[in-house]
């Protein structure tokens, strides 16, 4: 147990010192959005879309399995 908060903790620590690097790809992205809009592209528009989907999918998997899981303990519950 003491190995897996260890690893939780050094993976903790590796993510807060590298978000620097993350939010310089965001502030290219919207860079690149902006300028493309100016000039008349669609690519804001796809990159929006993008955005929307991978928003999406972890919170439809988490409502699937959080539904999954009330369904289950439900019908557990009422076999008692």
């Amino acid at each position: 147990m003491k190995i897996k908060s260890l690893l939780l903790i050094a993976l903790l620590v590796v993510l807060l010192l590298h978000s620097d690097l993350t939010l310089a790809q965001c502030a290219m992205c919207k860079a690149n959005a902006e300028s493309s809009l100016r000039e008349g592209n669609n690519t804001a528009k796809g990159i929006n879309a993008g955005i929307m989907y991978l928003i999406l999918i972890p919170y439809i998997m988490v409502a699937a399995i959080g539904y999954w899981w009330y369904t289950r303990n439900k019908k557990n519950k009422t076999i008692e």
